[in-house]
């Protein structure tokens, strides 16, 4: 645990605490931590709740350890009621972490079939008031796992999560997968929230472009590091500077060389630097930059209020 004076009394909420589920064939050793980085980053989106791995990490070691490689602060991020309540707490606790509250698109056909979408809203747009947290988030469409049956209900929780964001003035993470062009129209139709971020972007240059045009931000994961990902890195390139991010999005998406094993935060320097070479720009610059932009659209991790 960290021996910083401020965090000396952070403790970490009850409940919310997960096992990752997998099936149990990959490799679940830590990997060492990297080298750090020449100016401290933010991790745009980690799932603190997790546990995962042989050598369990707890929520305020993995946060120590992050900065001990130059990640200064993370914003952790629910999917659910559970979570989102956790990382509101963990936010409020701990200075190190600003919170993301929203239900997940996989949820939302779910609690829709139970009558309960719309009183689970109602609980995300509470959460969203308080200072620490600073994103409705992760919210979205995903196409990959929900059927066409359950789209309506993702389609509606994705409208009411992006008013609540503008509602309260904060940021909007959004959950994409195999869904551009509805994202896309849905936000156009809805209107986007003044600080709109892509998590974890899996599109291409063409939505790098979109992205552009609006003025959205795109958040690289480790995916971005993957041998068999050439169009993110394309995307990348093309990705006005001022709109790019780093994430985790751990304990999922571990960047190479370690893909497959447990992710924390302290492993984003791994795809900092790969950004950095794909960009062919200095690593100080692309750090400082990742930084100014994390703090664009969030604010500043040691104040409570809006900023």
């Amino acid at each position: 645990m960290s021996t910083d004076p401020a965090q000396r009394d952070a403790q970490v909420p009850a409940g919310g605490l997960r096992k990752r589920k997998d099936g149990g064939s990959r490799d679940t050793t830590r990997p060492e931590s990297p080298e750090p980085l020449p100016i401290p980053v933010y991790d745009n989106h980690a799932h603190l709740e997790f546990e995962d791995g042989v050598d369990q990490l707890e929520p305020l070691d993995s946060l120590a350890r992050a900065a001990a490689v130059g990640v200064r602060g993370i914003v952790q991020v629910g999917t659910d009621l559970e979570t989102s309540r956790w990382s509101a707490e963990l936010a409020a606790g701990d200075r190190r972490v600003l919170a993301a509250v929203a239900l997940h698109p996989n949820e939302a056909p779910r609690l829709f079939a139970e009558g309960l979408l719309s009183s689970h809203l109602s609980e995300i747009a509470r959460l969203a008031g308080q200072p620490r947290v600073r994103a409705v988030g992760e919210t979205g469409l995903d196409f990959f796992r929900t059927g066409e049956d359950g789209r309506a209900a993702q389609i509606e929780s994705f409208e009411t999560h992006i008013e609540i964001a503008k509602a309260n003035g904060i940021a909007l993470q959004i959950h994409d997968r195999d869904a551009h062009d509805e994202v896309v129209a849905t936000l156009l139709r809805v209107g986007a929230p003044e600080r709109t971020v892509f998590h974890c972007f899996s599109g291409d240059a063409r939505l790098a472009r979109i992205c552009n045009e609006h003025g959205w931000y795109m958040s690289f994961s480790g995916t971005s590091t993957f041998k068999n990902a050439p169009a993110l890195r394309e995307a990348l390139a093309v990705a006005r500077p001022e709109l790019v991010l780093a994430e985790t999005d751990a304990p999922f998406l571990t960047p190479e060389p370690f893909r497959g094993r447990p992710n924390a935060p302290y492993l984003l320097p791994h795809t900092v630097r790969r950004m950095a070479e794909t960009l062919e720009e200095p690593l100080d610059d692309v750090c400082a930059r990742i930084a100014a932009n994390t703090e664009r659209v969030y604010g500043l991790w040691d104040e409570d209020g809006d900023d």
